[in-house]
């Protein structure tokens, strides 16, 4: 989950997060930590007059029937992380990824360190969390001997 290169707004603990339709995991972990920094029953919280925070008309439409704040969040996370199916391929292809990960002979260990980072950050995003021990060991067998 790698965070965009430039965001503008929401760099306080005043305003939250603006989803600016790409870098989805990255802005909706920052957008759950800002609620519930706030009140951690907010989260579940139903609002009698929701906040609709759209971005395109497709959007908004999605979202319009919607009665609560939660029932907005969850229509608004079926798009970028797709349905069920969609969902589990982007784990599988991911999974892929780390297992088929190496470091690559001109790489540093910061930039290698920051890929691996990106594709683990993206499997927890999606729900697919993996041990850290798996994490460390990974890590190392991917090293370079010098």
């Amino acid at each position: 989950m790698a965070a965009p290169p430039n965001f503008e707004e929401g760099q306080s603990t005043y305003r939250p997060p603006r989803f600016n339709g790409q870098y989805y995991g990255w802005w909706k972990t920052r957008m759950h930590d800002f609620i519930t920094a706030e009140d951690l029953e907010l989260w579940d919280v139903i609002c009698d007059g929701p906040f609709i925070p759209t971005k395109t008309i497709d959007e908004y439409n999605r979202i319009s029937a919607c009665q609560s704040a939660k029932e907005i969040w969850e229509a608004l996370q079926i798009a970028p992380e797709g349905k069920t199916q969609v969902k589990q391929s982007k784990i599988d292809m991911l999974t892929t990824e780390y297992e088929l990960f190496k470091m690559k002979d001109d790489e540093s260990i910061q930039d290698m360190h920051t890929c691996f980072t990106s594709i683990i950050n993206e499997l927890h995003s999606l729900g697919e969390i993996i041990p850290r021990n798996k994490l460390l060991r990974k890590i190392l067998s991917v090293l370079h001997s010098s």
